[in-house]
């Protein structure tokens, strides 16, 4: 599990393919990797990755499948790219964050970013079967670092976040452009309800749900919001996103 705080902006120095497995040597800020293991995971860009060789006490090498190649930005990373690191949460660590489990669910594309004065807008696009778990003031997390949605527009497949100089700072959100993508986790337990709550309208009321969903959003109800708690949609533990 992580917690969605990203410790560290590490480079990529080699990257290298072998029979369907594309391994990664990652260079990390001094300190980091103390401790490290092999067989211990570490979150790149939001991905749970395997440490497979120490190298130095600041260079380590991870093998990454093709399965995750294919849904992650990892296909994309080049020698000398920068990315977000953590190191997976020990017993009784801290959530400053929201809980991860490091299994990205899709990759979004930067519509755009706005600077308003040191805040960052930053707007991206969101496929259809996703739009029902992204909720204003949602948890959300992009290239491993946990944020809150700040405003959704459903209708046309997209939501942003609000960063402040210190996301900027310690992510590598400030070098990020409209047309980038980055991995998304959506969070768990807002998950599980939608899909529940969804489920059981689907068995009650079956071909009627159409209409009643168009019915509930003439009223600005959406149903997939039925039933998400305010503790799934509190912004308040996010220590890396600015209080809207």
């Amino acid at each position: 599990m992580f917690t969605g705080i990203v410790q560290a902006i590490a480079t990529i120095e080699e990257v290298a393919d072998h029979n369907g497995i594309r391994t990664f040597v990652i260079h990390f800020p001094e300190g980091f990797c103390d401790g490290l293991e092999i067989g211990a995971s570490v979150a790149i860009d939001g991905v749970c990755l395997t440490v497979t060789k120490l190298i130095s006490s600041e260079r380590v090498k991870f093998d990454v499948m093709l399965q995750s190649l294919n849904i992650t930005t990892l296909s994309d990373f080049p020698v000398g790219a920068k990315v977000n690191a953590e190191r997976a949460a020990k017993d009784g660590a801290e959530i400053g964050g929201h809980p991860l489990s490091g299994h990205v669910d899709f990759t979004a594309e930067i519509k755009s970013v706005l600077q308003l004065e040191d805040n960052y807008c930053v707007t991206l696009s969101v496929e259809e079967k996703w739009k029902r778990y992204i909720f204003p003031k949602g948890y959300i997390a992009l290239d491993g670092a946990s944020l809150t949605v700040a405003d959704v527009n459903k209708d046309e497949g997209w939501f942003n976040v609000w960063l402040i100089p210190e996301t900027r700072r310690a992510t590598v959100f400030g070098q990020k452009t409209e047309g980038n993508r980055v991995n998304v986790e959506i969070e768990r337990g807002t998950q599980v309800v939608v899909d529940t709550v969804r489920d059981t309208l689907e068995d009650q009321l079956k071909d009627l749900l159409p209409a009643f969903e168009k019915m509930m959003a003439i009223q600005g109800i959406d149903i997939d919001q039925l039933g998400v708690s305010p503790s799934q949609n509190n912004a308040g533990r996010n220590k890396q996103l600015e209080k809207l």
